[in-house]
Parts: C-alpha cells; sequence; structure tokens
C-alpha cells in the first residue's frame, strides 16, 4: 500500500504565496514521476506541474513563471511553490506519483484565491 498526504492548501488574497507539499510512504520501490494536478469546480481535472526522477521539469502554461516544482527524493516528497496567485488558481489540488506501472493519487487539498 502506499499513501500519499498532502498539506499546505489554504485561502490566500490575489498575488500571494502559498507551498503545497505531498509525502509518500508505504511500499515504494522507485518513483519516476511526481505531479500535480488541480481540479476547478465544474471543470476536469488538469496537469499542473510535473518532475521526473532526475529533476526534469513541465509546466502548464498558465502557470510558467509562478510555480515551482520540487522533489526530494530521499524523502519521497514534491513540494509546489505557488507565487503570485491568481483567483483562476482556485482548485483542489492533487499530487500524484508514477511508480511504474503504478499510480497513485492524494486525496487533494483546497486552494481558494480571493480577489
Amino acid at each position: 500500500q502506499v499513501q500519499l498526504v498532502e498539506s499546505g492548501g489554504g485561502l490566500v488574497q490575489a498575488g500571494g504565496s502559498l507551498r503545497l507539499s505531498c509525502a509518500a510512504s508505504g511500499r515504494i520501490l522507485s518513483i519516476s514521476v511526481m505531479g500535480w494536478y488541480r481540479q476547478a469546480l465544474g471543470k476536469q481535472r488538469e496537469s499542473v506541474a510535473r518532475i521526473t526522477s532526475v529533476g526534469s521539469t513541465h509546466y502548464a502554461d498558465s502557470v510558467k513563471g509562478r510555480f515551482t516544482i520540487s522533489r526530494d527524493n530521499a524523502k519521497n516528497t514534491v513540494y509546489l511553490q505557488m507565487n503570485s496567485l491568481q483567483p483562476e488558481d482556485t482548485a483542489v489540488y492533487y499530487c500524484n506519483i508514477v511508480t511504474t506501472p503504478y499510480s497513485y493519487w492524494g486525496q487533494g487539498t483546497q486552494v481558494t484565491v480571493s480577489s
């Protein structure tokens, strides 16, 4: 069993910052990709950012230059530093890890940005 525990969500004013964390535990051999997704009310879940085991990153165009993803392989933890937050960033944020051939999801953490 693999568990993902997310933290760091909350309410912030536009222009503010938040840092999300997601720690994986359990029977983990090797994590290839760690990522963050989000789902706003009434919308489909979308990829926000992901990072490979060697540190290669990919960002959604909407967050480039504002969000930074990082990971601590020793702690099986992935982070998402979110700066210059805007109301359109409001969503439930989910972390995801891939340990081929399996994929695991966190329970989600709410991020609300007020204008």
